[in-house]
């Protein structure tokens, strides 16, 4: 029983490991992401430009990382 535990400790362990390995990936991947996305929209990466300055409406792309922004630990 002891080896059996002994067992599902490392194994547990190894996925906690890699579990905090693929979280930092994904921080890094969206906050490169997230460069990335400023400098597309500082080029002007809206086809449609709004009307008047209180007509200003946030690009698709910019809806889109927000709501797939990652939840921090």
């Amino acid at each position: 029983m002891e080896i059996k535990n002994l067992e599902l400790y490392l194994e547990n362990r190894s996925i906690i490991e890699e579990n905090e390995k693929l979280r930092h990936k994904a921080l890094l991947l969206h906050q490169e992401n997230s460069a990335l996305l400023s400098q597309l929209l500082q080029r002007g990466g809206s086809s449609h430009p709004p009307t008047s300055a209180g007509d200003k409406k946030p690009h698709p792309l910019e809806n889109w990382f927000m709501d797939h922004d990652i939840q921090r630990a």
